[in-house]
């Protein structure tokens, strides 16, 4: 029964030396793609990144300074629209008067 296998074995890669040569050809152009890939990705510097503890402290430094400024200033940025919209309904009746007396506060405390 082992010299069956055996002689299956030798007869299979006897059988398609050109397949198999194909198949190393195909999977050697898929390996260059994917060679080719992990370069374009920048995988190395992404790698170094997380390596080294000083690049990724000063990274997320620099990032949570810009969501910190960012975010103040889109607040900043609504809260004086929504000032203004609502500066422009002064003159409606019961809105009005409670934005008016509301504006009254906030000039009493400057």
């Amino acid at each position: 029964m082992g010299v069956n296998t055996s002689k299956a074995k030798s007869y299979e890669v006897e059988e398609h030396p050109f397949e198999l040569r194909h198949e190393v050809r195909r999977l050697n152009a898929r390996l260059d793609k994917i060679a080719d890939l992990l370069e374009k990705s920048e995988f190395k510097d992404i790698l170094e990144n997380y390596t080294d503890p000083k690049k990724r402290i000063l990274t997320n430094l620099l990032a949570g300074i810009s969501r910190g400024l960012g975010l103040s200033l889109g607040t900043f940025v609504i809260l004086g629209v929504l000032g203004y919209i609502a500066s422009l309904f002064l003159n409606v009746p019961v809105i009005g008067e409670y934005l008016g007396e509301i504006k009254k506060y906030i000039d009493a405390n400057n």
